[in-house]
């Protein structure tokens, strides 16, 4: 992998990732624009115990431009984008419009009971361009380019846990206007998290508890489960394996484990890595065969699960080595034409109902296996 770093016109960091030594990775970025004034902060909700991002400058960030508008694709016959080279391959760089920006700092109460407390929105978010063709998706990359994929986020989880303040690090992809994309090119992102995520701090509470009754790894019990009893296995290769979980909260939702537990990306060995694009492809390849032919793009979320960073509370995390790195990929389309919402039980109580059993959904997803 090559990898060079420059600067955009506004001082924020893009990094081209490279199979091989390419041309035009110095290219400048000649656009005559300013920096955007970001207001991103935290909020912590003390009923539940969790921080909340504050950004209302994302209000003006670029909602559904024209294909021969984007600013995602390469800098090419006089238009000028956030991407100055004239071609790539994989393009990272910092969001025009983040959520998360800038250095840690103390948190602060707005009011005498310490209930209200704000902190700075510190953190960065990137984009991750995965292919410079703005009709593609990821589904339709190489083994060899989606292998170019892992080793960029490999990269960027690495580099962004080293950042002072930076608790964890998710790498993910919203596909689809149904999800709330608003630019069509085929592309990712990554949060760099002041704080740890509830989901992640749920897991980890669940994790703790199973180890002091059982004293096994969960995450080890639950691959070991899901694969001795197959109905919900989608794909097991020797080195991963992906299932619909039991208690599947979306209709079709695969999780992706790699058999060996590591907390984050960076500890995965070189024959998981390169086992993952065959296995990840054929998952996003399937996705798309759900509902059948003449189907529209199937819209989904895709997102890595890694073990967060550093000290809490003055401790180092104990649970991270028990941690699994694992990549959960689910659609909100329930079937042809209908989408999952999330209505009452779900926005108001948290309590999620799934249209279709999930030894259904991976039946499904080993009928629409490539041939």
């Amino acid at each position: 992998m090559k990898k060079t770093s420059a600067r955009l016109a506004d001082g924020r960091e893009i990094v081209y990732y490279d199979t091989h030594d390419a041309a035009g990775r110095d290219a400048v970025d000649r656009r005559p624009i300013e920096a955007v004034a970001t207001s991103s902060e935290i909020r912590h909700d003390p009923l539940l115990d969790e921080w909340i991002a504050v950004t209302a400058h994302r209000q003006a960030r670029t909602y559904h431009p024209p294909p021969d508008e984007c600013p995602l694709c390469p800098s090419r016959n006089g238009r000028l984008t956030e991407i100055p080279a004239e071609d790539y391959e994989v393009a990272v760089f910092e969001n025009r419009f983040p959520s998360l920006v800038g250095p840690p700092g103390p948190a602060d109460a707005a009011d005498p009971g310490g209930l209200f407390l704000n902190a700075p929105g510190a953190g960065r978010c990137e984009v991750v361009c995965f292919t410079s063709d703005h009709d593609a998706s990821f589904a339709d990359l190489t083994e060899e380019r989606a292998a170019l994929v892992l080793a960029a986020w490999t990269d960027r989880t690495a580099e962004l846990s080293a950042r002072p303040g930076v608790r964890q690090v998710f790498c993910f992809e919203n596909r689809g206007r149904e999800i709330g994309v608003t630019l069509g090119h085929p592309h990712g992102q990554i949060y760099a998290y002041p704080f740890v995520t509830p989901r992640t701090e749920r897991m980890l509470r669940t994790v703790a508890a199973h180890r002091e009754r059982t004293g096994r790894n969960l995450f080890d019990d639950l691959l070991a489960a899901e694969r001795a009893d197959g109905r919900r296995v989608v794909l097991d290769g020797e080195h991963w394996t992906a299932f619909v979980p039991h208690a599947a909260r979306w209709p079709y939702e695969v999780h992706l484990h790699p058999r060996r537990r590591v907390p984050d990306l960076t500890e995965l060995d070189d024959a998981a890595r390169a086992e993952f694009p065959g296995i990840y492809l054929e998952l996003l390849r399937r996705f798309d065969r759900i509902f059948g032919p003449g189907e529209p793009p199937t819209p989904y979320i895709s997102g890595w699960h890694q073990a967060p960073l550093g000290p809490r509370g003055g401790e180092d995390w104990a649970e991270r080595g028990d941690f699994a790195l694992h990549l959960e990929l689910f659609t909100i389309r329930r079937t042809s034409g209908k989408l999952k919402y999330l209505a009452g039980s779900e926005s108001g109580m948290g309590v999620f109902v799934n249209d279709v059993p999930p030894e259904a959904a991976a039946e499904r997803l080993r009928e629409v296996a490539s041939e």
